[in-house]
């Protein structure tokens, strides 16, 4: 593409453009359809260029991206091209027109008489509205309820002796609780390894039911995903828990229901003035309330991990011995099976 610009004529030597852009396309020797595919220009557009016929072309923006990519093809200055192509083919000036419309002198004229003819319409309108609201009105007469009909009396004290009376109010429901274990019909031997039909069959063992967390209330402190300990307000009281260099780490009025949760691995100490204000829950299971005005936090997560092992090794040996059981009964199901009978010998063939 150098040696093209190179060998290429100048473009302020030719007297038009179209004739520069021309005689770089012959001196190139690529054809129309060539410079049409490099620069993707319709090859009616690069010839309309080359011609001088400006009118053919599309929009100034576009006429003037065709000239810098014809002529960056052709090896030419992109930059002088595009100036040749603004003077050869300026910008047609669009003259300033009068405003359209009214003129101004008319619309003095006529504004008077538009207000005139609104004002007028307002006052009939208002004017007939008060009119019919007068017309309407009716003169002041005495009621025709001079006295209260005797069976009305009647009828109240019929009411007060049929008075609905309230007993004593119920105890609240518990907070949440665990369920019992929902077995299917049929698959009992299966999950607990006791035989239903059998009546010697000592029943499994229910595990214990705990109330689980129920926050009625803001929570403050950790996440549920991260804290095993969770302090639970049951009436006002004030909770400070103190680090071990004395900052406070977390101090409130807790109401009623509001709860706290405990960082784990963080040493310090919960400071309540009553202990029997605060709910424990370990792992999500209520643990009774706080042992002592001060508690130390390292002893509550620790008595949660500890829960928490147990809990894993009671399931672990929960699962044990359903499979223990299981295997137990399939090996005295297989034992009182009968034995296979042998097919008789085939005769010898004769």
């Amino acid at each position: 593409m150098d040696q093209d610009r190179q060998n290429a004529p100048s473009l302020e030597d030719a007297e038009t453009l179209g004739e520069a852009l021309r005689a770089a396309r012959l001196a190139s020797g690529r054809s129309m359809a060539q410079l049409s595919t490099m620069t993707r220009v319709h090859p009616r557009y690069l010839t309309a260029l080359e011609q001088n016929e400006f009118s053919v072309l599309p929009s100034r923006i576009f006429s003037m991206g065709y000239v810098r990519a014809y002529a960056g093809a052709l090896g030419l200055d992109e930059l002088t091209a595009v100036e040749r192509f603004k003077r050869e083919f300026p910008e047609a000036a669009v003259p300033l027109q009068a405003p359209t419309g009214a003129a101004l002198q008319q619309m003095r004229r006529t504004s008077p008489k538009i207000l005139a003819a609104l004002g007028v319409l307002i006052v009939a309108v208002i004017g007939w509205n008060v009119f019919q609201r007068v017309v309407r009105i009716e003169p002041p007469h005495p009621s025709d309820l001079v006295g209260v009909p005797k069976n009305w009396a009647k009828e109240a004290d019929s009411e007060v002796e049929r008075a609905l009376y309230l007993g004593a109010p119920r105890a609240a429901p518990p907070d949440q609780t665990t369920p019992a274990l929902y077995i299917t019909p049929g698959l009992e031997a299966q999950l607990t390894g006791v035989d239903p039909d059998d009546p010697n069959a000592a029943p499994p063992p229910a595990p214990p039911v705990q109330a689980a967390f129920n926050p009625r209330g803001a929570v403050y402190g950790a996440s549920a995903t991260t804290s095993v300990v969770t302090l639970q307000a049951r009436k006002p009281a004030t909770l400070v828990v103190r680090q071990g260099d004395g900052r406070i780490l977390f101090a409130r009025q807790l109401g009623v229901g509001e709860a706290w949760r405990a960082p784990p691995s963080v040493s310090a100490t919960v400071d309540v003035s009553d202990p029997t204000a605060f709910d424990v829950y370990l792992n999500g299971e209520h643990s009774g309330a706080l042992p002592a005005p001060q508690s130390p936090l390292g002893t509550l997560n620790n008595r949660a991990q500890a829960e928490a092992r147990q809990s894993e090794a009671r399931a672990a040996a929960a699962a044990e011995a359903q499979a223990r059981a299981r295997a137990a009964q399939a090996a005295a199901a297989l034992a009182a099976a009968p034995p296979p009978v042998a097919a008789p010998a085939a005769p010898p063939a004769g």
